[in-house]
């Protein structure tokens, strides 16, 4: 089946990786993010460069299209992310954690929230986590497994969010 033009939607959401430390998980990341129009927040310090070799060959030839900002802190992303929303940002958080929340299979995503990701060894910051504790999403995983991969997880909530938070009459892929 051919793809149809305009056929995936991004609901306005938007993907923030914290301080992540793999590149190709991030060039994931990014060309997921550039496939179904969402825009993507690195938050510093990043595990590598942005010129890094393996960032663009996960992200291929569509790093270009990628919706990209970098911030400083996880403090001048959610400044930069409370603007442009009619919703406060406390309640557009999404924030995966291995750690406890509501399973993915229960959130009611809405157009405009936000998800937010942990670097691969350490996940979210403990601080962070608390200060929204009724913001956690957890992945449903088998017990005896610590985590998934960061860009597998970014693709899950990314396509359920998306899927969720499409107007009427639309679906997030095919």
């Amino acid at each position: 089946m051919e793809p149809q033009e305009n056929d995936a939607t991004g609901a306005g959401i938007d993907v923030v990786l914290v301080h992540p430390e793999i590149p190709h998980n991030s060039g994931c990341a990014g060309r997921l993010t550039a496939a179904m129009g969402a825009r993507l927040h690195l938050v510093e310090p990043l595990g590598f460069s942005l010129e890094d070799r393996y960032l663009k060959r996960a992200g291929l030839d569509y790093w270009p299209l990628v919706d990209l900002t970098v911030h400083a802190s996880v403090e001048a992303c959610f400044e930069h992310l409370r603007h442009g929303s009619a919703r406060p940002l406390e309640e557009r958080l999404r924030l995966f954690s291995a750690r406890g929340g509501t399973s993915l299979r229960e959130v009611a995503f809405e157009p405009g929230d936000i998800l937010v990701f942990g670097s691969e060894s350490k996940g979210l910051p403990a601080a962070l986590l608390e200060a929204h504790a009724g913001r956690r999403v957890r992945i449903p995983i088998h017990e005896g497994v610590r985590s998934i991969n960061l860009a597998n997880a970014v693709a899950i909530a990314v396509y359920l969010a998306a899927g969720a938070a499409a107007p009427a009459g639309r679906s997030a892929g095919h």
